[in-house]
């Protein structure tokens, strides 16, 4: 199976996998970004960091699950100042297609500027091209319309609706968008 990205360029963005040196800032943004991220990335790695040392860890674990082929986690900076403003999660659902899922998350300062769509589709060229996937595919939580809107304009199709499968801190439920894109419809997209 072809190795996962490690990096990408677009006109506005490089993307790369994250290094210990980026602890600190990593741990600065993550704290910064909590109450953005809580509704819909709860289970994001970034929630979880607290401290330096904490992010350390978590990069630690990102380069792990590298190494071994699971899944790869990227930020994106501009290329202009070098700001981070998102992340990209790349992991492997079938190695035998291959088959894959993307998820995202864009910094709160950063928020509707269209740099997630551009890394989120700099990554989808990335795995139908260099890695050869059969199946790009995409979970969101079904009140989550930006996420959404960026999966239809990458060609995604909504695929399932699981309905009221999370409860929320603030008790409210609600359910789950699964979205995909297969390689002739995305070969169509790009012809």
């Amino acid at each position: 199976m072809p190795a996962l990205p490690s990096s990408l360029c677009t006109k506005r963005l490089t993307l790369r996998r994250y290094t210990q040196a980026d602890a600190a800032w990593y741990a600065t943004m993550s704290l910064r970004n909590r109450a953005h991220l809580a509704r819909h990335e709860r289970d994001n790695a970034a929630m979880t960091i607290a401290t330096e040392a904490d992010a350390v860890a978590a990069i630690r674990g990102f380069e792990e699950e590298a190494q071994a082929g699971k899944a790869a986690f990227i930020g994106v900076f501009r290329r202009d100042d070098g700001a981070f403003v998102a992340q990209i999660y790349i992991g492997v659902t079938n190695a035998d297609l291959p088959g894959y899922l993307i998820g995202y998350f864009c910094d709160e300062a950063h928020i509707r500027q269209g740099y997630v769509l551009e890394a989120a589709r700099a990554a989808v060229d990335a795995l139908f091209g260099e890695c050869g996937a059969l199946r790009v595919g995409l979970w969101c939580d079904d009140t989550n319309v930006a996420s959404l809107r960026i999966a239809e304009r990458l060609g995604m199709r909504q695929e399932g609706h699981v309905r009221a499968d999370k409860r929320h801190p603030d008790g409210s439920i609600t359910g789950s968008l699964c979205y995909g894109l297969l390689r002739d419809e995305f070969l169509a997209q790009k012809a």
